[in-house]
């Protein structure tokens, strides 16, 4: 498989329409990949706390219509990131996008760990409730959001359900990038997993972005890692090396709690 990670720079003088055409095209510029993701919340800034409730949109908006069609012209399954999402009831939700290469909107994730303690998305948007997988034709997918990398209880669900890949779109701050490594790692080897992490570059909300985005192999190798500027990373996985990795350190059938 050759994955693609579009580290994406959030400008907050970039006005939203502009950003989901740059988007777009560089979604179509990854023709020849067989999977492309995008950062968590990149249409608005995972920061911009303030934009949220003027930004949100529903499952069918622009920001699902222009992804949906450049996942069908580069021919590509799309973890098109996170949006935030308006509920047809109200509430709204940092909610993940999944488009098969048909340009189908083929799987949703709300996020289920809202960052931010007593203020921004923790107080602004609703908790998702249920782990996600997506199946392709050669692997299974576990949805997993930024914030959501520090529990690793949702990765073992993830696991359970036959994930042998995650995917973490993320808005990650800068001053806490050591975390963000190290956790990406932790993830990969306790699950014995690919592990791709992408995150946005510049500066949203007042809070510098990590970027160093990276892709994390089933025994917490780091295949490939950018740095802090927006750049695409694009890696080609041996998904055989999964099966391979549980068969000859089978770590895994040792689980006792949790079970």
């Amino acid at each position: 498989m050759r994955a693609s990670l579009i580290q994406f720079s959030v400008d907050p003088d970039e006005g939203v329409d502009a950003r989901r055409a740059r988007a777009a095209r560089l979604v179509r510029e990854q023709r020849g990949s067989d999977l492309v993701i995008l950062p968590e919340l990149w249409p608005v800034g995972a920061f911009a706390y303030e934009s949220f409730a003027a930004e949100a949109e529903p499952l069918d908006g622009p920001t699902a219509d222009a992804m949906a069609r450049a996942a069908r012209d580069a021919g590509v399954w799309l973890h098109a990131g996170s949006i935030v999402e308006r509920d047809p009831s109200g509430p709204i939700y940092n909610t993940s996008l999944v488009f098969s290469p048909s340009g189908d909107l083929a799987h949703t994730y709300r996020k289920i760990h809202r960052f931010g303690f007593d203020r921004g998305e923790a107080v602004l948007m609703g908790a998702g409730t249920e782990p996600v997988t997506v199946r392709l034709p050669d692997t299974t997918l576990g949805l997993a959001t930024c914030y959501d990398l520090r529990f690793p209880e949702l990765f073992r669900a993830l696991v359970d359900a036959g994930a042998q890949l995650f995917t973490v779109p993320a808005g990650w701050p800068a001053r806490r990038r050591e975390h963000w490594t190290l956790l990406a790692r932790a993830r990969a080897v306790e699950n014995q997993a690919y592990v791709l992490a992408c995150g946005t570059a510049g500066t949203n909300g007042g809070v510098e972005q990590a970027g160093h985005s990276i892709v994390v192999d089933p025994w917490g190798e780091v295949l490939a890692e950018a740095g802090p500027d927006e750049q695409v990373l694009t890696v080609d996985l041996d998904l055989a090396r999964v099966a391979k990795t549980r068969e000859d350190f089978p770590a895994l059938k040792d689980r006792v709690l949790g079970r």
